[in-house]
């Protein structure tokens, strides 16, 4: 009879449908010496409970401080701030030594060329703009002819 409680109570407690005083029995079943041939199976699902309240942790776990942490990420953050001064500083040089290079020809031929070039591109672009101010002129004779102004 007490066997085929223990077959019931196991089927129960593998379906999840256990109390906590079946689970006790059955934990007590297996501890014990006397344990039915075809049931010894489960005795080290049941008897890892036993061994499991014996285990202790022996070890001490360190606890970090927050002040530890707050400590790293003030680090961090003034190393970025570092690295991003030395960048910006090494960029800035390295941008007013190329403005300060613009233009610089040591040849004056070359100079001289470079001039004429630039003023010929000048005198290209205003001839377009005083052919602009012509249409505007005739623009404003036919407007006076339309509007009869003197």
């Amino acid at each position: 009879m007490a066997l085929d409680r223990i077959e019931i109570l196991i089927e129960k407690y593998f379906e999840g449908e256990t109390s906590i005083a079946e689970e006790k029995e059955l934990k007590d079943y297996f501890s014990s010496s006397n344990v039915a041939q075809h049931l010894e199976q489960y005795s080290a699902v049941f008897g890892y409970y036993k061994q499991a309240k014996k285990e202790q942790l022996k070890a001490t776990i360190p606890l970090k401080s927050k002040k530890q942490s707050i400590v790293v990420w003030l680090s961090v953050a003034a190393s970025v701030v570092v690295m991003l001064g030395v960048g910006f500083t090494f960029y800035k040089n390295n941008l007013n030594t190329e403005i300060q290079n613009v233009g610089k020809v040591d040849d004056p031929e070359i100079a001289f060329r470079e001039t004429q070039k630039a003023l010929d591109l000048v005198s290209k672009h205003l001839n377009k703009g005083i052919e602009s101010v012509s249409y505007l002129n005739e623009f404003e004779q036919s407007k006076n002819k339309v509007f009869k102004i003197n």
